[in-house]
């Protein structure tokens, strides 16, 4: 984890909610849908660059982030992707769909549609999930 930083790119769209573990989490500045993102503190651009550990504990952290998607915030569906075209550092997007949502069925990046968090939408959606959070002890801070 040494000499890691964010890409740039992933830096200005995000908003850093905390850390687990191995990850960076950040929020997508688009309140259109619940769209997150993490990035494993490792110089890696692929995910099989990750030794078996790292990728048990960062499918343990996407699962962390897909169980509040759908237990929290009820979505109807959950995306995981690791793409990287734009962005080529490693990062893992878990997108909460509904099927009434701006985009659906299609995907969401790539799009022009966008609406940044106003603060208390923000903050109510980061108590939500820090709630959510209280009783696990991957999450370092947020």
């Amino acid at each position: 984890m040494e000499n890691f930083s964010l890409d740039p790119k992933l830096e200005s769209d995000t908003i850093k909610l905390g850390e687990f573990d191995l990850s960076l989490l950040l929020l997508m500045d688009n309140a259109l849908v619940p769209w997150f993102i993490l990035v494993p503190k490792l110089n890696a651009s692929e995910l099989y660059e990750l030794d078996a550990d790292q990728q048990l504990m960062l499918w343990t952290e996407i699962n962390t982030i897909s169980e509040f998607l759908k237990e929290e915030l009820h979505v109807d569906k959950i995306n995981v992707a690791a793409i990287g075209n734009v962005v080529p550092q490693l990062h893992v997007h878990v997108i909460g769909r509904y099927t009434d949502d701006f985009a659906w069925p299609h995907t969401v990046w790539g799009r022009i549609e966008r609406e940044e968090y106003e603060p208390v939408k923000f903050e109510n959606l980061a108590g939500l999930l820090q709630k959510f959070l209280e009783n696990k002890t991957i999450l370092e801070t947020i």
